[in-house]
């Protein structure tokens, strides 16, 4: 289920006509939690995991009471705390084109 999940948070929510919906502050805060749980599991032997869960805990209760942007930097910085990205669905990334080489005057 784990990697369903992280596909599933990679690609983002998509619109029928295949356009992409920008994720509600509720959805993200579910995201980082899950992500969370997820990087809980894998980095159990990191120095900072009880710091982590307590972050969790805090910017979960964030969520909760309507406090989302508070929720969302709180569980970031839980995710920071065991030296993992958090996965921002809505961040648009650039494409470069890696055959293409500029020619120098």
């Amino acid at each position: 289920m784990g990697a369903l999940l992280g596909i599933s948070l990679v690609t983002g929510p998509v619109k029928a006509g295949g356009t992409k919906v920008a994720t509600t502050r509720a959805e993200r805060c579910s995201n980082l939690s899950r992500q969370l749980d997820e990087a809980l599991e894998t980095h159990r032997a990191a120095t900072q995991v009880a710091a982590a869960k307590a972050l969790q805990r805090k910017g979960n209760r964030f969520c909760a009471n309507k406090k989302e942007a508070q929720g969302i930097r709180t569980l970031a910085n839980a995710l920071k705390l065991l030296g993992v990205t958090a996965i921002d669905p809505d961040a648009v990334t650039p494409k470069t084109d890696l055959h293409r080489k500029e020619k120098k005057p």
